[in-house]
């Protein structure tokens, strides 16, 4: 939302040669009134828009001297000259369309003369011999014609000739074509003009008239034979595959359409083709011959024969369908033979295409084939209409084929069959024309067929879509009326949104109008938002985050759109459930759903102006609840109506105004980058707003119209609405530079940036006269500046550009850049920085010297080191001083660097802990990345660029043997023990890196010493350390670990390959190397593709060759667009040169065979993705051939190193992104090596293949995005997948039966078959469709029997894959048959001989078939329970199975499990009838197996036994199910129960006890209220951790009045004393259980509080010990969970001891309590701060303290919350009479107690000595300055109250000593620091900058106290007024809100 400039337009001036000048010149008179003076003038001017005037005059001119009827001379001369102009314009040129159009009105007098000039130029212009030129000619052929009489009638006249100039044109550009394979550039172009050629040939027969007639259609007629040839050398082009396949399509068409002019009757021509068809043995059908022509035979030969390719036949489908004419009956029957013969051959073509691009030219051609269905029935024979009919084969198999497609991962092929789809229902519908569409069978069938699809199928919601406009939405509401609420559900997967909110759109359109046709009056408006409104509002209040989020930005609005009277509806409703719903952190409630909703409206433009809404629909107090919600989408949507509107220019009110600024205060600090992005996305919206409303105040204020401002825009004067503005955006840029304060967190640092970045972008600096309401760089001083300047120093690299690109936009110079020795400390403390040990300081200087630079702020000394001054032209000043800057730095810094990599040659140690280099690289690289790319100083720049690139060479040279050794990671000796160092002695020896130290000879240590003494480093193995020490910076002894090294090289790696890929993309290549037109020469250049081959292939770690290849690839990019032939195939010999290195798998090869390939799969990667992807691929073609054939398994004899390189880099390229759907075709081949290498005897090859098949699985399924390993979104149905991959079914097939076969092999040791795993992992993903049909091709029932009998495996891992790869290969139908079947084949109790995997293998797949049926039908459906009836008879028939009969562990738990699930969906009895188990004496036979179970009998092992756990469990889920079950029907007697609850908890098993304790917990009831005693007694004596953890939980759940007092009968001690064990156990136990017994102390604590007050002393304490435990658990160290709980402690007892009138506590405890609240609101944890503001809201919303905010009983986040919790402890302190005790306490909380300042001063380098990978906790949320913030601005305020007692004056001055020496501390900590120790010394610069201001708050708090500054506010930054502090709190008199 912008002013948007006009684009003016660009028109080349047209000229002419110097002869045509001279013969203008001599006719031209002197008046200047004849053609020729008027073209002589318009040549003369340089503008091409002022020509086109001049043009437009030519036929008026003529038409002139036509009426004067004197026939001027010059005419004929001046048209010719015309022509000339004409012919020498090119295509796109405007001018040629206005001359064209001017001369089609030319007088009839001239038309000859006219047409013998342009006949004759065109003639000239054919008879051009430079084939480069061709282009032109082809394009003034096209341009004459199209829309140009003198042009077409020219064609005409030359036609003869214009066939023949393209015949030969074709011929020689084909020709050029071949000399030029490799270089990319000129074949493109080639390409193209032959496409052009193709096309313009297609036009003539199309448009000029000399095809018409049949006098030139004779053998001896030149222009038949030439139409032969051109039909003839299309054939030619349609069958060459080595053309584009743009050209294929296109000569498809060509061809057909030369056929139909040339063909004689033209009634034969569907004959003809169908011949082509049948001959192509595609149709088998008998041919006869003797009716084609000889001459057609002649010039299509290649079409007469069996062997045409895919593609010709394809597009030749495409030709016939697009150029023979369908809507007329001029076809007749062998038309309609035609059509039935095309989609057979389509259908035919579809199961042999595999390239994505022929793919989607064959959905195109169907839909095209459909459109001319449909023009054909208009007009067809019955025959045809009943071949179409929607029953046919025909149409079914166009079904199957969007069945297939509609889940494509190309989003065209999908569009094609929606498009498909929507033509078959058209069809149908002409195929029974007359009959009622919506009772027709077959609309009934499919809308059924559909509706039984699950809802995660993208196809189902096109084609359902397609099926309501054709039969409406009332059938499919009458079938299930909750349609609208299941589309609405899936709403929360992304994929899913755009197609079910389309289908909802088309759905409610629907409904709407039937509901209008069917009713009088508006009684229908209820029903419709019954239907469709209410549960858009259910999903608003109470669905999760995404699913809302989507339906907000794609249903809403539509929506709205459709019905806007719908709003008023959705508010009522809203409104009426506000105060019940109130929303928190996980939902939005009513409140959050009423915000979207006129978010909404208004940005859609249904709300008139914000008066509306503000006034009508919401009130001001709930705009501010929701700009302050716990939820952040609420506040996003609040902020967003706020912003929002469909009309740019409407006035911000003074109301928005006052909001956004509130909002602003305390949402900055967001940690959700998506949050973050919509707020400054909004910001800018408005800001937008502000700017393009305020140029229209401007206008009215100069035209002084006071009316229209008042009526339409505003109500105050122009001028008062424009200072309102400015005065508003300076207030916005203040609060945001303050937001920018010492500490302040990364997310408020980038919020801030960004909204100022898109203030300065808004409102850009404008020259001239162009008023502008607000510019932000008058609004920025020094201090402003050098607060930008200090974001450098952020460890967040986005905060850094963010702060640069502001200083860029603001266009400012500083007055710290104005001091020459301050500019030089900045420049020195750059350098400093760019040799930093500490990675993230070198991008700080990166940014320090590029605003240096463009600021032309350097010092004095480096200016004068460049002699040669720059004399730059006017217009390129800044870019030229930009220049020459940058040029001087990277001088600076290069000398710098060549003298450190000399010392690094000598000890790399050294230079990894003095001076690491990849900094000053990093420093080169972005400034050569920000510099103009117009350079002027090339002769400069050369050498530069020259010794860049060897010291580049050099420093790669010293690292890499690091990078290169096979352990990089440790190469210095870590360990104390000599064989660790004699194992490193090993790795030593390999590398052999050139230190001159002898170092890397023998491993040593580095001792600390002054100088760098070589004889020191002679120190034993047996004195090895665990780090080397060396001499760093200022004489500093340094700690040396592996990782420091580690870290030195690869970094420095990753810089010069980034410097080097910087280099080659953004500077010229020489052409000759004495050019002067660039910087890098060829062989530059590809000695840097060398080092790039080099150190990508020989690299082994990661990091290096990641970043390696991130350079790498941009020189392959600029290498493919290189005009140089030579540097265009760079990349393939590159490739070739790799791949045979791989086959030959030569021992002295450097490659990597480990580590995945290292960095060779990144190598080829870099060079197949760089290669044009509207190419054909070849490079991309061949490797995955040869990668393919050495994937491959290989002989014993073989090397396998090949092999793993292949596999790793195949798993690389099937994961690359960019190649797209160009890898598809490989997938399948992928697979099959990926299988057959699981089954290699080595591991290498092995693992390689798992991570093969992984990405495969991938490429294939999707990414994963959901929990589930098998999601819904993640599986494919069987014809789907076996269409993409049809040779994938009989390897499948194939490898699956042979495993079978060999897992039930009766003889000898079974064999394991590991590629089982890979098969029934890729079978499990897919599942059969009721779409599927009965095409035995793509049937999946071959599957089941194979799968079955896998689950025999001897392996159990394999027998479990098995049952779930089954599940959905048996149609939901088809389950209880293939149940029933599977229990017949389990043995009988008396059977003698079976075995046990074989039992569980079938109980594993009748337990997920089970599992799966149950999940899929309503319980309520009638078959359903018959057909669970019969399943369940079947399983008593082996209920041996489960008992003690059978000896196995395993298989009675699984048996169990299928019970327990029987139980489960059969426990509700029928209508009238009793439960079916008990119909069937189920439940008898169920307490029998729990009877004799060892749960009852006790067990006779020892021992642990395989399988006792799983049996366990499954025993005791049964036995609950079976105990819970006569509980019921006994009314919660016992007497039947087989076994009670507190035998089970007695139970020695800790897997019985804990699924015990957790159905308790779960289903709370009188069950586990009536076992308080036993719970005790377990409780005392528990040793299970999660089971002591569940007795807890329930005990706390469980009121204390049940179980508390019987602790003394029970257990033996008494409340307290059990208060005592419980806090020792919240004291010291981890942390769950810590977590559940702090939450059941404070429960126990608030009982004995409440029950006991005359007890209350007693536990005085305990009391103090349970505050100190609060406290505890609140620390930052602790996991999340323990303050959670504290959090949930805190709130339950808020009214208890927080909030409490009479305050139970002592005061110092409750402000360590409250204190802890500050704290968890503080907390860097979203869920820990959420739980805090609960507490805070429950504070707030008690009795006495619901007056102290205006925002009581509401729901805030934390940012807001942490100044409520202040502004309610302040007025509790003053209800208690304690805030002079409670002053020293929060003065010590604002001056951060227990800061040890004399420590800093003692040791002012305290905390320098850091590890490089040593990380503390660190909070990135909290700040501590806001914190201090808002207790300042509360404590003024109650300073400022009357009525409260001043602490005493020795207390004050005490206080006053205290801050004044901590002051003063703080100024000899400041001296001690450098002079830019904002950049060298940030941390400490930054903790000292906030203590300062935490001690000017108190010093000023406390003078106040004093008297002092009794007469001016306090302030510690311009906003911290107590005007502001009172928005927060009311007066104690007024009501809450």
């Amino acid at each position: 939302m912008g002013v948007k400039k006009k684009r003016e337009m660009q028109v080349a001036a047209l000229t002419v040669c110097h002869q045509d000048l001279e013969t203008l010149r001599s006719f031209a008179d002197v008046e200047g009134k004849n053609l020729a003076s008027l073209l002589l003038r318009c040549v003369q001017l340089t503008d091409g828009v002022s020509q086109i005037h001049y043009v437009k005059q030519i036929v008026p001119l003529l038409e002139k001297v036509d009426k004067n009827g004197i026939r001027d001379p010059s005419v004929q001369s001046c048209l010719d000259i015309l022509a000339g102009i004409y012919f020498s314009l090119s295509l796109k040129n405007p001018l040629k369309k206005v001359l064209a159009s001017s001369l089609n009105g030319l007088p009839e007098f001239f038309l000859t003369e006219a047409i013998h000039s342009f006949t004759s130029r065109l003639h000239k212009e054919l008879n051009t011999t430079d084939l480069y030129s061709y282009r032109k000619v082809i394009d003034n052929i096209s341009s004459c014609t199209e829309n140009f009489n003198l042009g077409r009638v020219s064609v005409n006249n030359l036609l003869q000739n214009v066939l023949h100039f393209l015949q030969k044109s074709f011929i020689e550009i084909l020709e050029e074509n071949r000399k030029f394979a490799g270089n990319h550039i000129v074949q493109t172009q080639l390409m193209n003009d032959l496409l052009v050629g193709i096309r313009v040939s297609m036009m003539l027969v199309q448009k000029v008239q000399g095809f018409q007639g049949n006098l030139w259609k004779t053998s001896t007629s030149p222009m038949w034979q030439s139409m032969c040839g051109l039909l003839s050398i299309f054939i030619k082009f349609l069958s060459d595959d080595d053309l584009l396949q743009a050209i294929q399509s296109t000569s498809g068409l060509a061809v057909i359409l030369f056929i139909k002019t040339m063909f004689h009757p033209s009634e034969k021509i569907p004959e003809l083709l169908c011949h082509i068809f049948q001959i192509s043995s595609l149709l088998l059908r008998s041919v006869d011959c003797t009716s084609i022509p000889e001459w057609f035979i002649c010039s299509c030969r290649s079409l007469c024969c069996a062997n045409v390719s895919v593609s010709t036949l394809l597009f030749l489908c495409q030709g016939t369908l697009a150029m023979l004419d369908w809507q007329d009956r001029s076809m007749g029957p062998s038309g309609e033979t035609l059509l039935l013969d095309t989609v057979h051959v389509l259908f035919t073509l579809s199961s042999q295409i595999k390239e994505s691009t022929l793919e989607m030219f064959l959905s195109r051609i169907l839909a095209s084939w459909t459109n001319a269905a449909i023009h054909t029935l208009e007009f067809s024979s019955p025959a045809l209409k009943d071949s179409l009919n929607g029953n046919s084969s025909t149409v079914g198999r166009l079904l199957e084929y969007v069945y297939t497609h509609w889940e494509h991962p190309l989003d065209a092929l999908r569009h094609q069959t929606k498009m498909i789809f929507r033509n078959l229902l058209q069809i149908h519908e002409l195929t029974v024309k007359g009959a009622d569409l919506v009772t027709d069978p077959y609309f009934l069938e499919l809308t059924k067929s559909l509706l039984q699809l699950e809802w995660h199928i993208k196809g189902k919601y096109t084609c359902l879509g397609c099926l309501v406009e054709y039969i409406g939405i009332e059938h499919i509401l009458a079938i299930d009326k909750s349609i609208p609420s299941q589309i609405l559900e899936v709403m929360g997967d992304q994929s899913l949104v755009p197609y079910a909110s389309d289908l909802l759109e088309t759905m409610f359109k629907s409904h709407k109008s039937h509901l209008k046709s069917q009713t009088v009056d508006s009684t229908w408006i209820d029903q419709w938002h019954e239907t469709w409104v209410s549960p858009l509002l259910h999903i608003l209040c109470e669905g999760n985050l995404d699913q809302k989020s989507y339906v907000i930005d794609y249903y809403l609005p539509k929506l709205l759109n459709y019905s806007p009277e719908s709003l008023r509806y959705m508010v009522k409703i809203l409104q009426t459930s506000i105060d019940a719903k109130t929303g928190s952190c996980n939902s939005r409630g009513a409140l959050g759903a009423l915000m979207a909703c006129l978010r909404a409206a208004r940005a859609h433009g249904h709300l008139q102006s914000a008066t509306d809404a503000w006034e009508n629909l919401v009130s001001s107090a709930r705009i501010k609840q929701g700009l302050i919600h716990q939820h952040c989408q609420v506040r996003i949507d609040t902020l967003g109506l706020l912003c929002e509107s469909n009309r740019s220019t409407e006035i911000v009110t003074t109301e928005e105004m006052q909001w956004i600024q509130f909002f602003i205060t305390y949402n900055l600090n967001s940690q959700s980058p998506g949050v973050r992005q919509q707020i400054c996305s909004l910001l800018k919206k408005l800001f937008c707003r502000i700017q393009e409303s305020s140029q229209v105040l401007y206008k009215l204020e100069q035209s002084k119209s006071k009316l229209t401002a008042e009526s339409e825009l505003t109500k105050d004067q122009p001028s008062i609405t424009l200072q309102q503005y400015k005065n508003f955006m300076s207030s916005i840029c203040s609060s945001l530079f303050e937001a920018l304060f010492p500490g302040s967190s990364y997310s408020t640092r980038f919020s801030a940036l960004t909204i100022l970045g898109s203030i300065a972008e808004v409102f850009p600096v404008l020259e001239g006269s162009v008023q502008t309401v607000y510019q932000l760089s008058q609004d920025i001083d020094d201090g402003r500046f050098q607060t930008l300047m200090e974001c450098f120093t952020s460890t967040f690299e986005e905060v850094k550009t963010l702060a640069f690109d502001l200083l860029m936009k603001l266009s400012i110079r500083a007055t710290q850049f104005q001091d020459s020795e301050k500019l030089q400390d900045f420049f020195q403390a750059a350098l400093e920085l760019s040799t930093s040990t500490k990675p993230y300081d070198c991008v700080t200087a990166s940014y320090l010297l590029n605003l240096l630079i463009w600021q032309d702020a350097l010092p004095a000394s480096l200016s004068a080191s460049l002699a040669q001054q720059v004399e730059c032209r006017d217009g390129d000043k800044s870019a030229a001083v930009v220049e020459r800057n940058t040029l001087m730095v990277i001088k600076c810094l290069m000398e710098h660097l060549e003298e450190e990599v000399s010392q690094a040659e000598n000890s790399l140690l050294q230079a990894a802990a003095a001076f690491p280099m990849y900094g000053r690289v990093h420093c080169i690289t972005g400034m050569l990345q920000k510099l103009p790319l117009n350079l002027q100083l090339v002769s400069e720049w050369r050498p530069v660029v020259e010794k860049l690139l060897l010291l580049s060479y050099r420093l790669s040279t010293v690292v890499s043997p690091v990078i290169q050794s096979s352990s990089p990671e440790g190469l210095i000796p870590m360990d104390t023990d000599s064989e660790s160092a004699s194992r490193l002695q090993v790795i030593l020896n390999e590398i052999q890196p050139r230190d001159t130290n002898d170092f890397f000879n023998q491993a040593k240590i580095l001792k600390e010493c002054d100088s760098f003494d070589l004889e020191d480093l002679n120190a034993s193995v047996s004195n090895i350390d665990t780090s080397a020490e060396i001499k760093g910076k200022e004489g500093k002894t340094c700690d040396v670990t592996a990782q420091m090294v580690l870290v030195c090289c690869w970094r420095s790696m990753k810089e010069v390959a980034l410097l080097l890929g910087t280099l080659c993309q953004l500077l010229p290549v020489r052409s000759v190397p004495e050019s002067s037109d660039g910087l890098l020469t060829v062989e530059q250049v590809k000695e840097i593709g060398e080092y790039f081959k080099q150190h990508l292939l020989q690299s082994r770690h990661r990091g290096a060759f990641e970043l390696a290849y991130t350079g790498f690839v941009k020189l392959t990019e600029i290498l493919n667009r290189c005009p140089h032939v030579s540097l265009q195939k760079l990349p393939e010999q590159w490739l070739w040169s790799v791949l045979e290195e791989i086959k030959c798998s030569d021992p002295s090869s450097k490659l990597c065979a480990t580590r995945r390939s290292a960095g060779i799969p990144f190598y080829i990667q870099a060079l197949l993705a760089s290669e044009p992807k509207k190419g054909k691929m070849d490079l991309l073609k061949i490797t995955m051939k040869e990668l393919l054939s050495l994937a491959g398994p290989i002989n014993d004899s073989q090397s396998t190193v090949p092999q793993v390189h292949a596999l790793n880099i195949l798993r690389a390229l099937f994961r690359d992104t960019r190649l797209g759907e160009n890898i598809i075709p490989y997938v399948a081949d992928g697979a099959k090596a990926a299988i057959l290498g699981f089954t290699s005897p080595v591991w290498a090859v092995r693992n390689s293949s798992t991570l093969l098949f992984s990405s495969l699985i991938t490429r294939i399924f999707g990414v994963k995005r959901g929990r589930d390993e098998l999601s819904k979104t993640n599986r494919m149905t069987g014809r789907e997948f076996f269409s993409r991959f049809p040779e994938l079914y009989p390897f499948l097939l194939q490898r699956l039966e042979a495993v079978a076969n060999s897992v039930d092999c009766d003889m000898g040791e079974p064999d394991r078959h590991p590629s089982m795993f890979l098969l029934l992992l890729v079978l499990e993903r897919l599942y059969p469709s009721p779409m599927d049909g009965t095409s035995s091709a793509l049937n999946l029932a071959s599957f089941v029997p194979f799968i079955i009998r896998c689950g025999h495996s001897p392996i159990y891992r394999s027998r479990e894959m098995a049952a779930r790869a089954l599940v959905p290969f048996v149609m939901i139908d088809q389950v209880p048959n293939t149940i029933r079947a599977l229990l017949a084949t389990l043995p009988n109790s008396t059977d003698q001989c079976f075995r046990q995997n074989h039992i569980h293998g079938t109980l594993l797949q009748v337990f997920h078939l089970l599992q799966a049926f149950t999940d899929y039908k309503h319980r309520t459906n009638s078959d359903f329970q018959q057909e669970l009836t019969d399943i369940t008879v079947c399983t008593k028939a082996k209920l041996w199975l489960a008992k003690r009969q059978n000896p196995c562990l395993v298989t009675r738990a699984v048996y169990m499990d299928i019970l327990f699930l029987l139980t489960y969906c059969l426990e509700k009895p029928t209508k009238g009838n009793q439960p079916v188990l008990e119909s069937l004496g189920f439940w008898e036979e169920v307490r029998g197996i729990i009877s004799g179970s060892e749960l009852v009998t006790g067990f006779l092992w020892t021992v642990r036994v395989p399988g006792l756990p799983q049996y366990l469990e499954s025993l005791t889920k049964l036995t609950i199910t079976a105990v819970q079950t006569v509980l019921a029907e006994t009314g919660g007697q016992t007497r039947d129960v087989p076994i009670t609850f507190s035998q089970l908890l007695q139970s020695p098993f800790p897997e019985v006890r804990l699924l015990t304790l957790g159905t308790l917990l779960k289903g709370f009831s009188s069950a586990a209220s009536g076992l308080g005693e036993e719970l005790l007694l377990l409780a005392m004596k528990e040793a299970h951790p999660e089971c002591f953890c569940k007795i807890l939980k329930i005990l706390y759940r469980m009121d204390p009045r049940e179980w508390l007092p019987q602790t003394e009968l029970c257990v033996h001690l008494t409340p307290k004393e059990f208060l005592i064990w419980m806090m020792d156990i919240a004291s010291n136990d981890r942390s769950e259980i810590q977590s559940v017994s702090l939450r059941l102390t404070s429960r126990v604590i608030a009982y004995y509080l409440q029950t006991c007050e005359e007890k209350r002393d007693s536990i005085t304490p305990e009391l103090k010990q349970w505050v100190q435990l609060i406290v505890l658990s609140c620390g930052d160290s602790l996991p999340m969970n323990s303050r959670l709980a504290a959090a949930e402690v805190l709130t339950s007892t808020t009214p208890l001891f927080l909030t409490n009138p009479c305050p139970i506590l002592e005061l110092e405890d409750t402000l360590a309590l409250w204190r802890c609240v500050l704290i968890l609101l503080q907390s860097e944890e979203q869920a820990v701060r959420d739980a805090a503001t609960e507490t805070v809201t429950t504070a707030m919303s008690q009795e006495n303290t619901c007056q102290s905010t205006e925002f009581a009983f509401c729901q805030v986040d934390a940012s807001i919350a942490l100044a409520l919790a202040l502004a309610v402890l302040c007025d509790l302190l003053q209800q208690w009479d304690q805030l002079a005790s409670g002053l020293p306490v929060l003065l010590g909380w604002l001056l951060g107690e227990g800061d040890d300042l004399m420590g800093r001063v003692e040791s002012p380098h305290q905390g320098e000595e850091d590890y490089l990978f040593e990380k503390a906790e660190v909070n990135f949320w909290a700040e501590t300055l806001t914190f201090v913030k808002y207790l300042w601005r509360h404590l003024f305020q109650l300073f400022c109250k009357s009525g409260w007692h001043t602490p005493s004056s020795e207390r004050l001055c005490h206080l006053q000593k205290m801050v004044s020496e901590q002051y003063h501390l703080l100024s000899l900590l400041f001296r001690e620091l450098p002079p830019t120790a904002e950049f060298l010394k940030t941390v400490e610069y930054t903790k000292l900058r906030i203590q300062e201001e935490r001690t000017l708050a108190g010093l000023r708090l406390l003078a106040f106290l004093e008297g002092k500054e009794e007469g001016s506010p306090l302030v510690l930054r311009a906003e911290d007024s107590p005007v502001e502090a009172s928005q927060l709190t009311v007066p104690r008199t007024k009501a809450a809100c």
